[in-house]
């Protein structure tokens, strides 16, 4: 792990960019219910606030295990996220 300040950028990116592809699936299909997309927005917004909560916290033992921890869950849930986006 390079820094925490990357960490923060790689879940922030990572998870906007899968709310952007929510949002040009609704620009590219008008016609289909929205509210499959609208689900996968919502929960990639609420594994943001998880990821980063996990970040900021403050009582860590091992720092080194725990960022590397919240990076692995953010590719796993990343992955989950975009496999839902797939299926749209």
């Amino acid at each position: 792990m390079a820094s925490i300040k990357n960490l923060k950028k790689d879940i922030n990116y990572t998870l906007g960019d899968i709310i952007e592809e929510c949002y040009v699936w609704e620009l590219l299909n008008p016609k289909e219910d929205a509210s499959k997309s609208e689900a996968i927005i919502n929960e990639a917004i609420t594994t943001f606030d998880e990821l980063l909560d996990k970040v900021h916290a403050k009582d860590i033992e091992n720092k080194k295990s725990h960022y590397k921890a919240i990076s692995q869950e953010l590719e796993s849930k990343a992955k989950s996220l975009i496999e839902k986006v797939n299926n749209l």
